[in-house]
């Protein structure tokens, strides 16, 4: 995590003030496997612990360590492969968050 020059109160401030509804932080158990799915939201993060794989139809899946990023518009199907340690990141959303009201 020493490559992460944000702390999760600025990314928060930060994704706000660009017009995303919610940041929250995601952890993942090791070795999780998410078949293709999609979300009725965007999805803008950046992993701060772990490595995941990440997979977006039409793209190579990408391999992510503790400060990379990636966004996923929504209803984009793709599907995510979780490391040996498993994987926590931090992602803002935007649009259709179950249980979620806009601007919230």
């Amino acid at each position: 995590m020493d490559s992460i020059q944000i702390s999760l109160e600025q990314f928060r401030a930060v994704m706000l003030a660009a017009g995303y509804d919610q940041v929250t932080q995601r952890s993942w158990d090791p070795n999780i496997k998410l078949e293709e799915h999609v979300h009725p939201f965007d999805a803008n993060a950046i992993v701060i612990q772990g490595e995941m794989v990440l997979g977006v139809k039409g793209y190579q899946p990408r391999r992510l360590i503790a400060g990379d990023t990636f966004h996923v518009l929504a209803n984009t199907p793709h599907f995510e492969e979780y490391g040996k340690d498993g994987a926590t990141y931090w992602v803002a959303r935007k649009g259709d968050i179950p249980g979620v009201a806009r601007g919230m």
